[in-house]
């Protein structure tokens, strides 16, 4: 008696794509460009995450270059649920902070933009001398929830709110 099982995928596998880039102008802008090649590649039609790596790229050419060590950009998607975006330099012992710069200054804004765009990201130290600047971007939209009571200021009630 021969038995046939058939085993069915309800999701696309994950997908990596993973490239060192030089730390220039040059080498963050061809990081946006792969990225979003990659991505439509992918079916993953994801705008904040173009300038996401976009950001974290020029954050590396920037502040992470460092002479003959490149910076590496990661993209993970997890079976087109979770995009993660990683960009990984040289410069370990330099760690960046969200600010909020001068409202005239021309630059000090690229994390607060990660921060805006991203569902969640942070930073990872190591193995010496590298550290890496990840997001996360959520491909499937939540569902709508009920959010407890909250205070409406114009009519005096509680009312309820779909978030």
């Amino acid at each position: 008696m021969t038995q046939e099982i058939t085993r069915t995928e309800h999701s696309a596998p994950t997908r990596q794509f993973t490239v060192l880039l030089s730390p220039t102008r040059r080498g963050a802008r061809l990081a946006r460009l792969l990225a979003t090649a990659y991505l439509g590649d992918w079916g993953i039609v994801c705008e904040p995450a173009a300038h996401i790596v976009a950001e974290l790229a020029a954050n590396a050419a920037v502040h992470g270059h460092v002479p003959g060590r490149d910076f590496q950009l990661a993209l993970t998607a997890h079976r087109d649920e979770l995009l993660r975006i990683e960009v990984t330099d040289t410069r370990g012992e330099q760690l960046p902070a969200v600010s909020t710069p001068d409202q005239y200054a021309e630059n000090g804004r690229g994390l607060l933009i990660v921060e805006a765009l991203a569902d969640r990201w942070g930073i990872d130290v190591g193995p010496v001398p590298r550290k890496t600047i990840w997001a996360e971007l959520d491909l499937v939209p939540r569902p709508l929830h009920r959010v407890a009571e909250t205070h409406d200021p114009v009519n005096h009630v509680p009312a309820l709110h779909d978030a």
